[in-house]
């Protein structure tokens, strides 16, 4: 669970305990303890410099470390067990590179690590997220229904691969290729709550036409993304609506919107712009937002209406 406090200018994001204070168990306390360390703030030198990497990263390096040199093993030998090069092994352990989700489990199963590195795969993945965003993912891992009003594009839960690359690479200024890896890889990883289950998170997309008629690359990058679209709206717990271009004024022209309702039934919304993203918890705000994206839904095409209109979209490219 998480807790959600109030501070001076917005809310802070925070971990809840449990059933009381954590259980401090051998391996898995360690990698947790080393994870909220780096992230409260040990990497001094890197920090002065503008040069810091994700503390994620850096814990789950030097446990990786510490877990290879038990069994035995240099980076080579490592390498060569999980089909991964040396360098890519020093990558990782030095907390330049983030472990994907394959790499975490074959070095777990070869280093008989009990799990303890797949522990800390989700905090290795939402460090990759932009900085803004990282609060917002920990909301959403604790959301079982997420509605969303997206004017200007594609929502990136929606996202094909090669969409999220283009937009990331017409970004300014620009993102040096390594950056666009991480958040390509991080973008795609978060759809994962699409397809969660227990509990399972509702999803409701309106999304304006105009981001569905601005190309973003070229036809080879839209169909495939229209199409996509229209795939994921085939979920029971997905349900895409376009506002029409010819709806002219309505109640989503504020601008873009998410509003999130938790496992305790907590809701929550957030509005994002220019990189900056603002949460709400004021419960009359809250209110005025959940009936202007009742009223958004009413206005838009209806699921299936904007199935045809998607399909037609993507048939004409």
């Amino acid at each position: 669970m998480y807790r959600v406090e109030h501070v001076p200018g917005g809310v802070r994001v925070t971990r809840a305990a449990v059933g009381g204070a954590p259980r401090r168990h051998g391996r898995v306390w360690d990698a947790v303890k080393a994870v909220r360390d780096e992230r409260n703030g040990r990497a001094t030198k890197a920090r002065e410099e503008g040069t810091e990497l994700p503390g994620a990263w850096s814990a789950y390096g030097r446990l990786l470390q510490h877990l290879r040199k038990r069994a035995g093993l240099n980076q080579q030998e490592l390498g060569e067990a999980i089909g991964y090069s040396l360098e890519q092994v020093a990558s990782v352990e030095q907390g330049r590179r983030p472990a994907k989700a394959a790499f975490t489990r074959a070095a777990d199963r070869v280093l008989e690590a009990g799990g303890v590195l797949e522990v800390l795969q989700d905090e290795v993945d939402r460090a990759k997220l932009p900085r803004f965003f990282r609060n917002v993912s920990l909301l959403e891992a604790e959301a079982l229904s997420r509605f969303s009003y997206d004017p200007l594009l594609i929502p990136g839960l929606l996202q094909t691969e090669t969409y999220a690359q283009a937009l990331l690479e017409a970004h300014f200024p620009p993102l040096d290729e390594e950056t666009i890896e991480h958040r390509v890889a991080a973008r795609l990883a978060r759809q994962a709550l699409l397809t969660r289950t227990n509990p399972t998170i509702v999803f409701v997309f309106v999304v304006e036409e105009d981001a569905l008629q601005r190309v973003v690359g070229d036809s080879t990058v839209m169909r495939p993304q229209l199409e996509h679209m229209v795939e994921c709206a085939r979920r029971r717990n997905v349900e895409v609506q376009v506002m029409p271009a010819t709806r002219g004024a309505h109640s989503g022209l504020n601008g873009p919107m998410v509003l999130l309702e938790s496992t305790d039934r907590t809701r929550h919304v957030y509005v994002e712009a220019q990189d900056v993203v603002t949460v709400r918890s004021d419960r009359d705000e809250i209110s005025e937002f959940w009936l202007r994206y009742g009223m958004l839904r009413t206005q838009a095409l209806s699921t299936e209406e904007s199935a045809r209109l998607i399909q037609r979209m993507a048939g004409e490219l």
